[in-house]
């Protein structure tokens, strides 16, 4: 099979090249040139095109260099900013597998007679009765299943996820068995296109106006603080936030641009029984589920599926079978299979309420 592995620099991506070859497929490797501005973190640095070049050449292979910049500035960077802009929390990373790997990259596999396409992801495809499933990986503290959450079958009939069924350890070991440069590289924990020495505020400052705010606390109604850039708090989030003047932690409850305002209150008044959905954002791995379907939800990358029930009526939403913590606008909800909670369903961006 002639496989396009797309390599980040990375040791995930490095040994899926290298899995694949063990296993006599024809592979080529192919690095995203996505950012033209200063980085020094993620998949995104001149350091990280240099290390998968190397790979490949150590690995015997052919390697291209796609340069996606237009593009990754238009679909993923642009849109971030918006929505900072309007009070939403995006996540760039889904929105650049979405629009750029699993979208452009599987385009010009196709235009380039590739059978596959493979990346280093910790998770799985599972192949049943002639579909095919996204499983999570089967290392639970690595799994990436939550933000590859709106492949559709097309997309999963062809892609190859060789390091899913590996922890991270067995990874690390197995590259440094092949000698690769990456085998000790520490994994991206940053937003790519963001410098990890300078952060959100300052790369937002640089292209929008953010907005000082009060804090006010919704229990006594007194201001208990202030922010310079109310567009980075979030709803539900406790760090950054000072406790109340009686003791007691406090989280953001509202989030006002407008006025100029961000409400706290305690954890126990701000819980929330149900998350609105965007009807345009919903994307289902195989058919659309019916009103009422179970599912388990998640909205963080590393957080906790929870059982939902999917509602349609009026507008789509999630009824929380628990209370939960607010999810603040722009964040993804990926649902997996009640009755094989690895499986993935869907996925869909949460709306304003």
């Amino acid at each position: 099979m002639k496989v396009l592995v797309a390599m980040s620099g990375g040791v995930d991506s490095s040994v899926a090249a290298g899995l694949l070859i063990e296993q006599g497929h024809d592979v080529v490797g192919a690095t995203l040139k996505l950012w033209g501005g200063d980085s020094d973190s993620g998949c995104c640095s001149v350091a990280d095109i240099d290390d998968a070049r190397r790979v490949a050449q150590m690995l015997g292979i052919d390697h291209h260099v796609f340069n996606y910049t237009e593009e990754f500035e238009r679909h993923v960077v642009a849109p971030f900013v918006a929505d900072y802009a309007a009070g939403r929390s995006p996540n760039p990373c889904i929105e650049c597998n979405r629009r750029i790997k699993f979208d452009l990259l599987f385009e010009r596999a196709r235009r380039l007679g590739f059978d596959a396409v493979a990346t280093g992801h910790h998770a799985r495809v599972m192949a049943r009765d002639g579909a095919h499933f996204l499983v999570r990986g089967a290392d639970d503290q690595k799994d990436q299943s939550y933000v590859l959450g709106y492949l559709t079958e097309d997309q999963l009939a062809t892609l190859l996820l060789p390091i899913g069924d590996m922890n991270k350890r067995d990874v690390r070991s197995h590259a440094e068995r092949l000698g690769l440069r990456t085998w000790d590289k520490p994994d991206s924990q940053d937003v790519c296109f963001i410098e990890a020495s300078k952060g959100r505020e300052v790369f937002l400052r640089q292209r929008i106006d953010l907005t000082p705010a009060v804090i006010v606390d919704r229990v006594s109604g007194e201001e208990i603080g202030a922010t310079a850039s109310a567009e980075l708090m979030t709803v539900g989030q406790r760090r950054g936030v000072l406790p109340a003047r009686d003791g007691e932690r406090r989280f953001v409850s509202k989030v006002d641009l407008g006025a100029g305002r961000v409400e706290v209150g305690r954890l126990e008044d701000i819980l929330v029984n149900e998350i609105a959905l965007d009807a345009s954002s919903l994307t289902f791995s195989h058919a659309e589920l019916v009103d009422g379907s179970a599912v388990l939800a998640q909205w963080s990358a590393h957080g906790v599926a929870r059982g939902a029930t999917l509602r349609h009526g009026p507008r789509w939403r999630l009824e929380l079978h628990e209370p939960a913590r607010p999810v603040a606008a722009g964040q993804s909800v990926v649902f997996y299979r009640v009755s094989e909670p690895s499986v993935v369903e869907g996925a869909a961006i949460v709306a304003v309420s």
